[in-house]
């Protein structure tokens, strides 16, 4: 039996905790905050959407990049494991639009309490209010006293031995496994604290940005639609010429931009496209009404048209939007809101239409990391062992979660990475 060291108290670290306790070790949990679960609480607007149930393709399609990294994790701890976990520890669950899977309570803090629950019955020691400021490690030596590793890049030259907490004491262990998360919302504890350790050690930090979060957007017309949900449209985000993602589903009007489950998945794309290719525009694309083709979208506006040319432009709007985005779709189409139908000319109407199917938005950038839900970028992957999320460079040290360089789209996949990569450090402690 080990004594185990998890640093980080959310999803990935509690799962790492009971499935290193389930090995048999002596597990202490170091958590900064003064409660558990602290950004868990916060995910899915507090409802927590703890994994996706579509099937293994489904997951690694939404991992965006270094999905293969992930092939171990996931096979020993999957979707269907997360949901079994929880159900078993009296987290009901549902499932809903999109495979998304949520407590039935739509309580975050369900989740949070069955994690609490299980961690008691294994004796986890849980340590709050509790900052680590270092790892202390060892050099690894020969019979002879001369250090390990030194002709090899330092792989292997160094052990875990424990932490120094900011009181000063050092609590030893033979083993720790690092998930302190990323940047994203630092009120929540997601300082980089993890970055800190993982380079002090001797591992690479791939460029981190904030990543699943909102635009800001040129154009002012934004503001006046603020709080307007659209359902069922898709989007384009297009950097020049260059598709950079392509979406369906749900999007939200704010006062500096979008937002919205489309809009945090393009913001992915963008973070790791744009910033290298600053000279050109960034265009979001939105197509109001994708079941119709151009053609088909003319034919019905041709057919309104008809059928209340006698009425005013303004009037005949209500069937094609909602009523906040009307008078902004009138204002962008040119056409006099008093203007009668029958008034209106074949150029106008094809206009009106064109601006249906590709309403476009200048993208200017993307909110900050107290916005951002996760953090792209973070400890190199090529650091780590895959199949047991221990590190290269330093025996005895771990990683989970969200520290990693590995983030996906919305919908419980990124959880599902936490679950996944946490479980999988914790199981690995032999």
């Amino acid at each position: 039996m080990s004594r185990v060291i998890v640093i980080g108290g959310g999803a990935a670290g509690m799962m790492a905790a009971i499935s290193a306790a389930d090995q048999g070790h002596k597990v202490c949990l170091i958590e900064k905050n003064e409660k558990l679960g602290k950004k868990l609480f916060l995910t899915g607007k507090g409802r927590c959407n703890v994994t996706n149930a579509g099937d293994k393709d489904t997951f690694f399609a939404n991992v965006n990049g270094n999905s293969k990294f992930l092939y171990s994790a996931f096979s020993q701890f999957d979707n269907g494991a997360v949901m079994e976990f929880l159900e078993g520890a009296g987290c009901r669950l549902k499932t809903e639009r999109g495979n998304r899977v949520f407590p039935m309570s739509d309580h975050s803090s369900d989740v949070i309490a069955a994690f609490v629950r299980e961690m008691k019955k294994r004796r986890v020691e849980v340590l709050l209010d509790t900052e680590v400021k270092e790892l202390i490690l060892r050099e690894c030596m020969t019979e002879e006293g001369i250090p390990q590793g030194k002709g090899n890049g330092g792989r292997g030259g160094q052990f875990f031995v424990g932490v120094r907490l900011a009181n000063g004491r050092i609590a030893e262990a033979e083993h720790c496994i690092v998930c302190t998360g990323g940047l994203s919302y630092p009120s929540t504890g997601s300082t980089g604290d993890g970055y800190r350790f993982a380079e002090e050690s001797g591992h690479k930090i791939m460029k981190c940005m904030p990543a699943l979060v909102p635009f800001e957007v040129a154009e002012q017309w934004c503001g006046r639609l603020m709080g307007l949900s659209l359902r069922n449209v898709s989007v384009r985000l297009m950097c020049g010429k260059k598709e950079l993602y392509q979406g369906f589903g749900e999007m939200l009007f704010t006062h500096f931009g979008v937002s919205g489950p489309l809009v945090l998945s393009a913001s992915s794309f963008y973070s790791q496209h744009v910033p290298g290719e600053k000279d050109k525009d960034t265009i979001l694309r939105i197509d109001l009404k994708p079941a119709l083709d151009r053609e088909d979208l003319d034919r019905r506006l041709l057919r309104e048209f008809e059928e209340n040319k006698n009425r005013l432009f303004k009037n005949i709007l209500g069937g094609l939007f909602p009523a906040k985005l009307i008078p902004v779709m009138a204002e962008l189409s040119g056409i006099a809101p008093e203007k009668r139908i029958n008034e209106i000319t074949k150029e106008e109407r094809r206009f009106f239409g064109s601006l249906i199917k590709d309403l476009p938005l200048t993208v200017t950038g993307v909110r900050g990391y107290s916005e951002a839900i996760i953090t792209k970028g973070g400890v190199c992957l090529k650091d780590i062992n895959a199949s047991t999320m221990e590190s290269k460079k330093v025996k005895g040290l771990s990683f989970a979660g969200e520290v990693l360089d590995l983030d996906a789209l919305t919908g419980g996949f990124n959880l599902q990475i936490a679950w996944s990569t946490g479980y999988l450090a914790g199981s690995s402690i032999k």
